[in-house]
Order: C-alpha cells, then sequence, then structure tokens
C-alpha cells in the first residue's frame, strides 16, 4: 500500500469517528455510506500493518535456512569446503560449533567472528535456548542483518536462519486480497470444550502436536451452519488453521489462518473472515507451518482475505 492510501484510510477512519453522536440509521441517509467507509478504513489499516509485520526485517519473508541437526556437533558458516557441516546461505565463512549435549545445545563463536548474543557482544561459549523456552537465544550476526535461532519441532531440533537481504523479502510480490465484504463479518456462537482439552495439529514436516483447544464456533453462512475448532487459551486470541472450498483454488492449497477476540460473556465470536490471512510457508519454504485439522476443512467458499501468494522467488 502506498503512504498515501495509508494516510487516506487513517484520515477516513478519523472522521468516522468525529460525528454528533447518532448511531448509524438515525436522523440523515449519509450515516449508512460513513459506516461502510468506517469498515473499508479499518481493513485498509489492517491490511497496511500486516505487510509491515510480513516485511520487518527479521520477518517471515526474511527467512533464508532451515537446518536439521542430525550430529552431535556442527560447524556452522557461509563457507564452502572449509568444514562446514551446516552450511548458511549468508553470514560469515566460518561462524562457529553447535554441539549437543543430552537436550541441551550449545554455541561456540569462531574466534574473531563478530556476534551477538540477544543484542550483547558474543565472546565465548553459550547455551542455545530454543523457540519453545520462556527466552530463546538470537545468535546475529552481519552487523543485526542475520539471525539464527534454534527450533523444536517434534523431538528434532533445527537452526532457522534470517536475513533482512533474503531474496524473499526484497523482491517481496504484495499481497492480494478479495474485496472487502462486511458479510464476511460475521457473529459466532462458542461452544467450550472441557478445561484442557487438545487438538492434534499437524505441519508441513511432518511432526504432530496437541494444541490447546478450548471450544468450537459455529456460525451461520449460505443457509448452512458451520462449525470451526478454535485453539488457544485464556488471556489471548483464538487462533484458527482453516481449510475451505478456495484452499487450491484462490488462496493457498494448504490453508489460512484467522485470530479472533476471546468470546464474551455472551458467548459471541466474532469471525472477521476478511482478515484470514497465509501461514508463512507461503513466503518462504524455510517455515514449518501448522496444517488444518479435519474438523476445519469445511467445504464453504470464503471469498475473503488473503489469496493466495504467488512468490517471484524460485
Amino acid at each position: 500500500m502506498s503512504c498515501g492510501r495509508l494516510l487516506a484510510a487513517l484520515l477516513v477512519l478519523a472522521l468516522a469517528g468525529c460525528g454528533d453522536g447518532r448511531k448509524a440509521g438515525e436522523g440523515d441517509a449519509g450515516a449508512a455510506p460513513q459506516a461502510d467507509a468506517l469498515f473499508l478504513a479499518e481493513q485498509e489499516a489492517w491490511r497496511f500493518a500486516r505487510t509491515a509485520d510480513v516485511l520487518r526485517p527479521d520477518g517471515w519473508t526474511s527467512l533464508v535456512g532451515l537446518h536439521w541437526l542430525q550430529l552431535k556437533a556442527h560447524y556452522v558458516g557461509s563457507g564452502e569446503r572449509i568444514g562446514n557441516g551446516v552450511r548458511f546461505a549468508f553470514g560469515p565463512p566460518r561462524m562457529g560449533m553447535v554441539s549437543r549435549e543430552g537436550e541441551r545445545f550449545w554455541f561456540v563463536p569462531e574466534s574473531g567472528v563478530e556476534l551477538t548474543a540477544n543484542g550483547q557482544p558474543l565472546k565465548g561459549r553459550i547455551r542455545l535456548h530454543s523457540g519453545h523456552e520462556p527466552e530463546p537465544t538470537i545468535i546475529g550476526f552481519d552487523e543485526g542483518k542475520g539471525q539464527v535461532q534454534l527450533i523444536r519441532r517434534g523431538d528434532r531440533y533445527a537452526l532457522r536462519v534470517k536475513h533482512a537481504d533474503a531474496p524473499t523479502r526484497l523482491r517481496f510480490a504484495g499481497i492480494e486480497y478479495w474485496p472487502a465484504d462486511p458479510s464476511w463479518r460475521i457473529e459466532a456462537r462458542f461452544i467450550a470444550h472441557p478445561v484442557g482439552k487438545t487438538l492434534a495439529i499437524g505441519d508441513i514436516v511432518g511432526t504432530e502436536s496437541r494444541s490447546p483447544n478450548p471450544g468450537a464456533v459455529e456460525f451461520e453462512r449460505d443457509g448452512q451452519t458451520w462449525r470451526l475448532e478454535a485453539l488457544g487459551e485464556p488471556g489471548r486470541d483464538l487462533f484458527f488453521v482453516l481449510a475451505d472450498g478456495t484452499s487450491g483454488h484462490g488462496s493457498y492449497p494448504a490453508g489460512r489462518f484467522l485470530d479472533a477476540a476471546w468470546p464474551g460473556a455472551d458467548g459471541k465470536v466474532v469471525l472477521d473472515f476478511n482478515r484470514a490471512y497465509n501461514p508463512p510457508c507461503v513466503f518462504t519454504t524455510y517455515a514449518t507451518c501448522p496444517l488444518p485439522p479435519p474438523e476445519n476443512r469445511i467445504s464453504l467458499k470464503i471469498t475473503a482475505g488473503e489469496k493466495n501468494y504467488v512468490n517471484p522467488v524460485k
């Protein structure tokens, strides 16, 4: 989105909030168009924020590597023919050594290489904490443009590498959407599950894990009732991984994501399918995205939200 379009959206949003206190539909014929303008401005602002997030220097388009750790120790770096067990696309020719002791991983930096660990200069051997732990370790290189992090999927571990100069980021093609449509902003009923219930969620690398499954939502569309299982925990948004009738026919074949606020006291949840968004795997081959569970594969054609992304980087 251009800066001009963003400013226009924010201006419309501001003007829409400056009325005389009347509800939509009261008093004059301009109330309904004003509500439409507010809806469109909100959608435009959300899309702008979504693109900005994807394009952060450490966002999903910055991924340049996913390296599974199969040995007890690996030298890592970008250099050829110098004994790197894991070769990165960016960074110093020899960055250091990653080693494993039981379920713990350690990193020893190569002498003379300037690296950071969680923003602080890295001078010696450190413990690598994975993304599943409360304080994961992020090793920075190339003056902060690059990052390495340990991730765990099932019983396997890998190094995830990001770089601000990733081709997928520099050649980002933009996100396409179906036209914003208020009819796809639907009020649903929340049906709570017993406390502690979980749902099996698989991912594209063949790992299955169990995620908190607090309940399901039911909503009406096209004369039918549809149901989706929600993931999440109290105090956080509900999260949906879903596939629909557009999957592979306009939207990403492996499905899309949707966030929604935790249900209120009345048990209602607003599902705004205009904000259905693509998983990271649509932008890069180095992500490990969750797949929709069977319960969330529905035939309804959700012609709203993000369309499939055509990646210009092959």
